[in-house]
């Protein structure tokens, strides 16, 4: 029997996902919530989770947006632990940044933000 989610062309989101290994402290948790606040960062997560691993100039072709933008919101993925990097050599000797979807789970639930609310180092509103 043949999975019909894996033959459907639209993507899946799930922010609710359990992980018994791994909770989010407060200041993770507003990384990563801001990360993925932005409608290209989105785009990106996946366009890397349904495509694969890829290099920036071919996804800033694909999501049509230049490289410069892209890099600022690839940091932004990287520095959430949402995505990875590696830099490779292409056979032609040019140096290409590859970025895949790290795995993630998120649990987002009133017990969880509460939980890491305890943990926030920046006390400030903004």
């Amino acid at each position: 029997m043949v999975n019909s989610l894996a033959l459907s062309p639209c993507v899946r989101y799930s922010l609710h996902v359990k992980t018994k290994t791994l909770q989010l402290d407060g200041d993770r948790l507003l990384a990563t919530l801001s990360a993925l606040a932005n409608p290209h960062r989105l785009r990106i997560i996946a366009m890397l989770e349904s495509g694969g691993r890829n290099y920036v100039s071919q996804l800033a072709r694909e999501l049509g947006i230049s490289r410069p933008l892209l890099h600022l919101h690839l940091q932004k993925l990287e520095d959430a632990g949402l995505v990875t990097s590696q830099l490779e050599l292409s056979p032609d000797g040019k140096a290409l940044k590859f970025f895949e979807a790290a795995p993630f789970d998120v649990e987002l639930t009133p017990a969880a933000i509460a939980q890491a609310a305890q943990s926030l180092t920046n006390h400030t509103e903004t």
